[in-house]
């Protein structure tokens, strides 16, 4: 074995499977200086939210314990790369460093580092481990970067078959030795990832398992069942048909091609329609790499113009909204399910987030922003592409005046209430009919449910009725350019 180390970066791959840099670095037969960097610093690095900081904590825990089952050690390092990677290169005489690409404006950073560490003498190599396809090889016939998702996923599906396929993936190594000694480093604890006071976590122990393991875990319980209903039943909130590997991608602890792999194995109907949104994912980190300030600026200009509520009305929208405290339940039961677990149902996602745009207009990065701090999936690409497509303003966007209606959505994916009723226990007693909108309710009714409206349950904060007018003549206002 070489006495020289390599070091082997980690940051949105913590996996050691199917892991490009990984196997790389494992077939060089140098001793592995394995890093992950809390990074902080940059004005390039957008920080953590409260719920991914959890998840962080979990996945490298998993990580650091599978590196040390084959021998090596994960390093632990807090601060900025920029830093960093010149003094570990330096204190370990490592001429090399290995690391999967990122996207946006970590991305854009990253370029000018490996730069100047080329510029030193360091050899750098860099893989695609995040996504099925680089932004940078696929583009339109034109040459240009896809703007609208149907062509994409034709483009891309293209490269997913035939001689075009990606290559069966990656096992992990057998053995990662890591160098000795090892340069000293921080320890999970120091970081306070995981919230003390108040420790409002339960929720997500309870429901996820980060980790390599609990990605691989989730698939398989997926493609056992789920998969089979996914075309019809990833709509419906109140019954458990997707696959909710969201935040297992969004960390890669597993990547897009064992999906992919995993899918076309088992050959299940509702494979494919998951597959689509597997390419919609890299879809929108497409956009991500050529647009990496997208989680505020609008990919449509003008609007930037939009005319939203008056600061003090939109703020007093968005902490109702934020609480589950609207009066609308299919929106309140998905700020509570938010809450409580750190994830929202997709459809739930696209209502809520409809009903904080058009009907409250409150600027849509108010709601970006809540979800980057509250989901364990805060992915900076789906996230943000996820709210320019509602509000109109993104690419293959839905258009602004397509403004859901959050009582008759309800109905529609939610005919029995079983979601409603999960999540909004107040209001589990009320018949069918009326749980969707129990200001609709009888008297009797309300009586015998034991809610009150305006007190036990809130009355709508606005008139959706009102509002969607409301929200037509704000788009009106627009250049006719916007419409």
């Amino acid at each position: 074995m070489s006495s020289s180390p390599v070091l082997l970066w980690f940051r949105q791959d913590l996996r050691l499977s199917d892991n490009p840099a990984v196997a790389a670095a494992a077939q060089s037969g140098a001793p592995i200086l394995a890093l992950f960097i809390l990074e902080e610093g940059s004005e390039d690095h957008r920080p953590l939210g409260s719920a991914s900081r959890w998840w962080l904590h979990g996945s490298l825990d998993s990580l650091a314990r599978d590196i040390a089952n084959r021998g090596g050690r994960l390093l632990l390092r807090r601060g900025n790369p920029s830093r960093i990677l010149p003094e570990l290169l330096a204190h370990s005489g490592a001429r090399s460093v290995l690391a999967n690409q990122r996207f946006g404006a970590p991305g854009s950073a990253d370029a000018t580092l490996f730069e100047s560490l080329r510029a030193d003498g360091i050899a750098v190599r860099l893989f695609n481990g995040t996504l099925l396809h680089h932004p940078d090889a696929l583009s339109t016939k034109g040459g240009t970067p896809f703007k609208v998702f149907t062509p994409f996923w034709k483009a891309l599906s293209a490269t997913l078959t035939g001689d075009l396929a990606p290559a069966a993936p990656l096992s992990a190594p057998e053995r990662l030795e890591a160098p000795a000694p090892l340069p000293e480093g921080d320890t999970l604890e120091d970081w306070d990832l995981l919230p003390v006071h108040p420790d409002w976590a339960g929720g997500l122990r309870g429901h996820w398992t980060p980790g390599e393991g609990g990605a691989r875990e989730r698939l398989e319980a997926f493609l056992k069942g789920p998969v089979i209903r996914y075309g019809e039943g990833r709509d419906l909130p109140g019954q458990a048909l997707t696959s909710r590997l969201s935040p297992h991608l969004r960390f890669g602890e597993i990547s897009p091609n064992q999906v992919l792999t995993a899918c076309r194995r088992v050959q299940r109907p509702g494979a494919a329609a998951f597959l689509r949104e597997v390419g919609w994912r890299d879809f929108c980190h497409h956009l991500l790499h050529r647009n990496p300030d997208m989680a505020d600026r609008p990919l449509r200009s003008e609007y930037t113009r939009f005319p939203w509520a008056e600061k003090e009305d939109a703020a007093t929208a968005l902490a109702a909204w934020t609480r589950g405290r609207t009066g609308y339940p299919i929106v309140d039961a998905g700020l509570r399910e938010l809450w409580q677990t750190g994830w929202m149902h997709n459809r739930v996602r696209m209502i809520a987030a409809s009903f904080l745009i058009k009907d409250l207009l409150v600027p849509w990065q108010e709601g970006e922003r809540w979800f980057w701090d509250t989901l364990v999936d805060a992915c900076p690409a789906n996230n943000a592409a996820g709210w320019q497509w509602v509000a109109g303003c993104g690419a293959d966007a839905a258009p602004f005046f397509r403004i859901f209606n959050p009582v008759t959505q309800s109905q529609k994916f939610d005919p029995k209430g079983l979601y409603l009723r999960r999540w909004l226990p107040e209001l589990a007693a009320l018949p069918d009919h009326a749980l969707h909108a129990p200001w609709t309710a009888s008297p009797l009714e309300l009586t015998s449910a034991k809610v009150r409206l305006g007190e036990t349950y809130p009355q709508p904060i606005v008139d959706h009725g009102q509002a969607r007018v409301r929200a037509l003549a704000a788009l009106k206002s627009l250049s006719s350019s916007a419409v």
